[in-house]
C-alpha cells in the first residue's frame, strides 16, 4: 500500500513511517516465495526443511507475514523431508500464532504427522480439532492405512458415517487398502457393499482398490469380477489383477492376463515385469520367461533392482544360472534383495563354492547382512557339504548382532545330519535356546532317510508326530527309511498308522516345456498321445547308458517285490518318461529342463548322469528341494544331496 498510494514517498520516508529498516523489499520477495502458488521442478524443488526453519524465526522476529498460506509452505516442504522433529516446531510455531485450530492447518498437520511416521500425533491433533470436516477424516484413515494399521484406520468409519460425513474416492481406496488385511473376516466386503451404496465402485480408482484388496485376501474369483465390470480399466486395475494371480500361484492366469493387458495398449511398468517374472519362476517356464525379458529390452527401461532382482529369480528357477549370472552383473545399484537372491541360486543348485565366494564378496563390499543372508549361506553350505564352513557363518552370525531364528537352526541340523553326523545333530538340538519344531525334528528326519538310520529316524519321527501331526510328509520318510532298510514289519506298522490316519503319499510327476506347451508325465504313463514312441524311445536310452555302466539301483524300490519286478518298477518313473519324450522332440544339443514335485529318484539321478554323457546332453532338474545340472557324466550336486 505504501507504493501505491497517490502522493510519492522516497524509501527513506516510507521506511520511517513504518519503522522499518530498508530490507523491505526482501523481505516482500521473501513473503511471495511462500505465499505464491507452488509448482516443484528440478530448477525449483520444495525449500528444504531447515530452509523453513529459518524462515520461521523471519516470523518471530516480524520480517515475514504469518498467513495461511506461509504455514501451508512450510508444512508441505518438510512433509517431502518426512523430518518428524521440524513437524513438531512448526506444529509449536502454529499453535502459538492467531491460526491455531485452523481446519485447513489441521488437516495440513495431520498428513504432516502421518507422511512422518507419526500416527499418534496426527490422531491427537484430529481429537483437539473443534471442527473436523470430510478432509480431516480422510486424512487420518490413509493415514493409518499407509502406515500398517489397519484396524485403526477401519475403526474410524463408524465415527465418520455416525457425524454424517460420506466417504469419497480417497476415503474408499484407503478403507480397502487397510481391509486386505482381514483376508477372512469380511470387512472388505462390506465397504465393497457401502461404496456400491454411496455410488463409488464404478469409479476407476475404488474399482482398482477393490480389485486389490479381493486379490491380497486370496479372492480372484471377486477380484476378476470386480476388474470386468470396470467401465474404464487402467495400469494400476490391470497391475492389481495380474499380482493377485501371481500371489495366488497361477502363473498361467497371470501370464495371460499379461498378455491381453498389452494388446489392450497399456505399457507395462515395473510392478508389472515383477510380477509376470516371480510368476513365471513358480512355473519354471524358461521361453516365456526369456519372451517377457525381450518384452522389457524392447521397451527400453532401465534395469534396476526391482525387477532385477524377480528376473535373476526367474532364471535362476527355471534352470538357466548363466543368464542368472548375467542379469545379476547387468543390475544397476544392487541391493541386499539383489545379492541374497544370487546367493540363494548358488544354494539351490548345490555350488557351495561359489555361494561362500559370493558371500565374501558381499562382506567386502560394505552391503548389510541381514538374516536371509546367513539362512542363505547356511543353506548353501548344508546342499555342498561344507561343514566347516557352515559352522563359522552361523557363529558369525553374533558379529552382526544377529539372532539365530528357528529357521537357522533347521538348516544347521540339516547341515549337520545330511553330512552324516547324526549324533552331533542331536546334540545340536538338545542345546538351542528354544523348544525345537517339528521343522527341526523334520530336518533330523530326513537326514536320517538319506542315511538309512531308523534308531534316530523313529526318535525324530516321534517328535515330529506329537507337534505336528497334520505333516503328511513325516510318515512317509519313516516307512522308506524301514522299507529302504529291509525292515517289511516295522514298514508295514508304519503304513497301517498312515492307512488309520488318512495320509497318503503325494503321486511323483515332472513336466517338461516345449514350444509353449507343459507336457506332464506320472510313473508308467500311458496317457500321452505318444505314450508308445515315448516308451520305445527310453527302452533305445536304457539299452544304450547299461553299456556305459549304468546299472538300476534296486535299493530305491520300496516294495516287498522280487528283484525282476523291482527292476522293472525302476524303469518308467515320471522324470525318465519325460527326458524320453524331450530327447524326441528337442533339437540335438539342446539344454534340457525338467521338473518334478518331490525329491527326484536316486536311480533317476544316477540314469541322467550317465545319458549326459552318452547323448552329449545337458539335463537340468528342478525338485522341490534343489536343482540338478546333469552334464559330461556328472551331476553340479557332486552326490551330495
Amino acid at each position: 500500500l505504501a507504493f501505491s498510494g497517490a502522493k510519492r514517498r522516497t524509501p527513506a520516508a516510507i521506511a520511517t513511517s513504518m519503522r522499518k529498516p530498508l530490507k523491505l523489499l526482501p523481505n516482500c520477495l521473501l513473503l511471495y516465495r511462500h505465499t505464491r502458488p507452488y509448482t516443484p521442478t528440478a530448477a525449483n524443488p520444495v525449500p528444504a526443511a531447515s530452509a523453513v526453519l529459518r524462515d520461521l524465526d523471519l516470523l518471530d522476529a516480524g520480517e515475514l507475514a504469518p498467513t495461511p498460506r506461509v504455514y501451508h509452505s512450510f508444512i508441505t516442504a518438510c512433509a517431502q523431508s518426512k523430518n518428524l522433529e521440524d513437524a513438531r516446531k512448526i506444529h509449536a510455531h502454529l499453535a502459538s500464532s492467531r491460526f491455531a485450530g485452523d481446519a485447513f492447518l489441521d488437516n495440513s498437520l495431520i498428513h504432516l504427522y502421518c507422511k512422518c511416521g507419526s500416527v499418534l500425533e496426527a490422531r491427537k491433533v484430529f481429537d483437539e480439532m473443534r471442527r473436523k470436516d470430510m478432509v480431516s477424516w480422510t486424512s487420518l484413515i490413509a493415514g493409518f492405512a499407509q502406515n500398517d494399521m489397519p484396524a485403526e484406520a477401519i475403526g474410524l468409519l463408524p465415527g465418520m458415517l455416525k457425524g454424517r460425513f460420506k466417504p469419497n474416492g480417497f476415503t474408499f481406496a484407503s478403507l480397502l487398502k487397510a481391509a486386505s488385511a482381514y483376508a477372512d473376516s469380511g470387512i472388505g466386503r462390506q465397504i465393497h457393499a457401502l461404496a456400491v451404496k454411496c455410488g463409488w465402485h464404478e469409479d476407476v480408482y475404488v474399482g482398482s482398490a477393490l480389485l486389490d484388496m479381493y486379490a491380497r485376501c486370496g479372492k480372484m474369483d471377486m477380484a476378476t469380477a470386480v476388474f470386468d465390470k470396470l467401465d474404464s480399466k487402467n495400469g494400476v486395475s490391470w497391475n492389481a489383477l495380474i499380482s493377485g494371480f501371481a500371489r495366488k500361484g497361477d502363473g498361467e492366469t497371470a501370464l495371460m492376463a499379461f498378455a491381453e493387458m498389452l494388446r489392450s495398449g497399456f505399457e507395462a511398468t515395473h510392478f508389472t515385469y515383477s510380477s509376470v517374472f516371480s510368476s513365471i519362476a513358480r512355473l519354471g517356464a524358461l521361453e516365456q520367461g526369456k519372451w517377457v525379458h525381450a518384452h522389457v529390452i524392447k521397451s527400453r527401461q532401465k534395469l534396476t533392482a526391482f525387477v532385477g532382482n524377480t528376473l535373476l529369480d526367474m532364471y535362476a528357477k527355471s534352470g538357466s544360472m548363466i543368464d542368472a549370472r548375467k542379469v545379476f552383473d547387468r543390475v544397476d545399484n544392487k541391493d541386499l534383495v539383489t545379492w541374497n537372491t544370487m546367493l540363494t541360486a548358488f544354494a539351490q543348485y548345490g555350488l557351495g563354492k561359489e555361494a561362500v565366494s559370493h558371500f565374501e564378496e558381499m562382506r567386502k563390499s560394505g552391503v548389510y547382512l541381514n538374516q536371509i543372508t546367513f539362512l542363505c549361506i547356511l543353506t548353501a553350505c548344508s546342499h555342498g557339504g561344507l561343514v566347516k564352513e557352515g559352522k563359522r557363518y552361523f557363529e558369525m552370525m553374533k558379529e552382526y548382532d544377529l539372532e539365530p531364528e528357528i529357521d537357522h537352526y533347521v538348516t544347521v541340523v540339516a547341515l549337520l545330519g545330511r553330512a552324516g553326523l547324526l549324533n552331533y545333530a542331536l546334540v545340536f538340538i538338545f542345546k538351542m535356546p528354544m523348544e525345537p519344531t517339528a521343522a527341526v525334528w523334520g530336518a533330523l528326519l530326513a537326514a536320517c532317510r538319506m542315511h538309512r538310520n531308523a534308531k534316530v529316524g523313529q526318535f525324530a519321527a516321534d517328535h515330529v508326530f506329537e507337534l505336528d501331526p497334520d505333516d503328511t510328509g513325516p510318515p512317509v520318510l519313516l516307512y522308506n527309511i524301514y522299507a529302504s532298510t529291509g525292515q517289511w514289519d516295522a514298514a508295514a506298522r508304519v503304513r497301517r498308522m498312515m492307512k488309520t490316519t488318512g495320509v497318503k503319499k503325494e503321486p511323483a510327476c515332472s513336466w517338461v516345456e516345449l514350444e509353449n506347451s507343459v507336457h506332464m508325465f506320472v510313473a508308467n504313463d500311458d496317457t500321452h498321445p505318444r505314450a508308445e514312441e515315448i516308451y520305445k524311445t527310453w527302452g533305445e536310452i536304457s539299452k544304450k547308458i547299461r553299456k556305459e555302466g549304468y546299472v538300476p539301483d534296486m535299493d530305491y524300490v520300496l516294495l516287498r517285490v522280487d528283484d525282476q519286478e523291482r527292476e522293472a518298477n525302476l524303469q518308467y518313473h515320471s522324470e525318465k518318461l519325460a527326458l524320453a519324450f524331450a530327447l524326441i522332440e528337442m533339437p540335438a544339443g539342446a539344454t534340457i529342463r525338467i521338473m518334478k514335485n518331490i525329491r527326484i529318484c536316486g536311480d533317476c539321478h544316477s540314469a541322467f548322469k550317465y545319458i549326459s554323457k552318452a547323448f552329449g546332453r545337458e539335463v537340468v532338474v528342478r525338485d522341490t528341494n534343489r536343482f540338478h545340472h546333469f552334464s559330461n557324466g556328472s551331476c553340479s550336486c557332486g552326490d551330495y544331496w
